[in-house]
């Protein structure tokens, strides 16, 4: 199931073209921000599904049955492009556990790139919800690998997969990969540049938040 975030208007367009825009992208405080917040709605939704349990908690004037998470999810990312999406989902789902996977695009001299995934630390998923931030799901080869990697950890109750843009491509990739995954996306691109870069797009993630890195 895919989820277009940006499909009915909402304060996530304004987000979204703002990571989009040349002449306010290089804020990269504003965009890291705007990451954070399009992450906090995708886990205000993503709450709505989770796993509820009954328990009582005291008020100052009485005692009272409420609603809660009953499985606490573990929250993941991609090194170092989705740490700002990440954040927003942890910003507000602020009890899960979390693990990383590094991973890099490595270019060669014409700007075609191969994925290199070298690290995951992750604590056991077993029979919790698994939840993958990545800001942009393009071909959709590192995402595969990295869940793949991800599930070694474990059987997830749940799989949810959240992007800030997508290319249709991609999204179509991850559903066949992945089909009872829920894809939680700000919006979809159509086309993919025959180098792998989504288009429109916004650029590379990873530099607009924290500088261009010298390895390439």
């Amino acid at each position: 199931m895919v989820t277009v975030l940006s499909d009915t208007f909402s304060l996530v367009n304004t987000w979204i073209n703002e990571l989009r825009n040349v002449d306010i992208q290089q804020d990269r405080l504003r965009f890291r921000r705007n990451m954070e917040r399009i992450g906090e709605i995708a886990a205000f939704e993503i709450s709505k599904g989770l796993e509820t349990a009954q328990r009582e908690i005291t008020t100052p004037l009485d005692r009272i049955t409420v609603m809660e998470v009953a499985v606490q999810p573990v929250i993941t990312t991609i090194l170092r492009a989705g740490v700002p999406l990440f954040q927003g989902l942890l910003n507000y789902l602020d009890q899960a556990d979390c693990g990383f996977v590094a991973a890099y695009r490595q270019h060669d001299a014409n700007d075609y790139f191969s994925i290199k995934q070298d690290y995951l630390t992750c604590p056991n998923i077993d029979g919790r919800p698994l939840i993958v931030a990545d800001p942009m799901l393009a071909t959709g080869a590192s995402l595969i690998e990295a869940i793949k990697d991800l599930l070694n950890h474990g059987k997830p109750t749940q799989l949810h997969i959240v992007v800030a843009i997508a290319s249709q491509q991609g999204v179509d990739v991850i559903s066949k990969e992945y089909p009872d995954a829920k894809i939680w996306v700000g919006v979809i691109d159509p086309d993919l540049t025959e180098k792998g870069y989504i288009t429109p797009g916004l650029g590379d993630a990873g530099d607009l938040s924290y500088g261009e890195k010298l390895q390439r």
